[in-house]
């Protein structure tokens, strides 16, 4: 089943179920009106959305219209919990050796994890905004999944039952601001703004055999201004699986519907396979060449995130987003 919220003048939109080869969607308010109502009484509610799910996606539905990623808020506009992990160990390794930094051997074993902000979720298109762009801007491509209610002490051999939904992520950084946030001891704020989500959300049974029920065995997709620079697989070199993370966010605290846990940047140990973040191409030309070459993204620039699966079908729909100057900057500069 694939859910989407569209835009309305809300705050958390209206929920409707789109077709698999997402052409066409269809209206669930009959059903529940919204993301979060759908999550809190799933055992009763998601029934009947992949009743209406299948009719659609046979051709049945009376009232189906044009599936529009345009239209589409992030697939929960704002969530109880936005909590991202760091599940490719390589990508922690690479970033601290370009600046000199041992890694912990704790690393390969207990997840990092910092809590992001989830009252303003983005939407698949929405803009980048930033008001400065000396702060180093980044994406991170990422999967993530939303959980159901979990209560606290879950282990993770039984954590992937609380799996719900996956999503794709840019989970955007602001890198020239990390180092002195990081300084101070107590983690990210300022360096990561609005996280943005793919169009759709769908449910594991709708990957196939590309979901084990701890991965996704897919690659991920970048492109950045039109070129493709990451394909790097997802399920490839992943330390930490989904049920780990959600494990990890739950022994000390109760995870309620809604929450929303994300992989970290996806990245493997073949450089060939490209980057799902800037940061991790400029660590490698660090390493290689004692200085990074590449440079962060600037007003203007584009990012496309989107995964394939085996037939070629976007899964997820693409996240697509272009860099630009809050309001209020760009009337400062003229």
């Amino acid at each position: 089943m694939k859910l989407a919220s569209l835009r309305d003048g809300s705050r958390d939109g209206q929920l409707i179920v789109v077709s698999r080869d997402l052409s066409l969607a269809h209206h669930a308010s009959h059903i529940a009106s919204r993301m979060q109502q759908a999550l809190d009484d799933w055992n009763f509610i998601g029934p009947q959305l992949n009743d209406l799910y299948q009719t659609l996606t046979e051709g049945r539905a009376r009232h189906a219209f044009p599936f529009d990623p345009g239209q589409c808020m992030a697939p929960l506009p704002r969530a109880y919990q936005w909590a991202d992990g760091s599940a490719y160990v390589n990508h922690v390794e690479l970033v601290r050796k370009a600046r000199g930094a041992d890694m912990p051997e704790t690393f390969w074993t207990d997840p990092l994890m910092y809590q992001g902000g989830s009252d303003d979720l983005l939407g698949p298109h929405d803009d980048i905004t930033c008001a400065d762009e000396a702060w180093g801007i980044d994406f991170e491509g990422e999967v993530a999944v939303v959980t159901d209610d979990v209560p606290m002490g879950t282990t993770a051999a039984s954590a992937g039952q609380h799996i719900r939904l996956l999503m794709l992520v840019n989970d955007v950084s602001l890198r020239n601001l990390i180092p002195a946030e990081l300084a101070k001891g107590f983690g990210f704020f300022q360096s990561k703004p609005a996280t943005a989500f793919s169009p759709v959300a769908v449910t594991p049974d709708e990957l196939g055999s590309a979901w084990d029920g701890h991965k996704v065995q897919l690659p991920l997709i970048v492109h950045w201004n039109g070129k493709r620079v990451g394909h790097a697989h997802a399920g490839t070199d992943m330390v930490f699986d989904f049920p780990r993370l959600i494990a990890h966010v739950a022994k000390t605290r109760n995870l309620k519907a809604g929450s929303i846990i994300g992989s970290g940047t996806v990245s493997n140990k073949d450089a060939s396979r490209g980057y799902s973040c800037i940061a991790e191409q400029r660590a490698l030309e660090m390493i290689a060449e004692g200085k990074p070459a590449t440079p962060f993204m600037k007003y203007g620039d584009r990012v496309k995130i989107e995964m394939f699966d085996a037939t070629g079908q976007s899964v997820f729909g693409a996240i697509d987003q272009t860099v630009a100057a809050p309001p209020e900057a760009s009337r400062r500069s003229k």
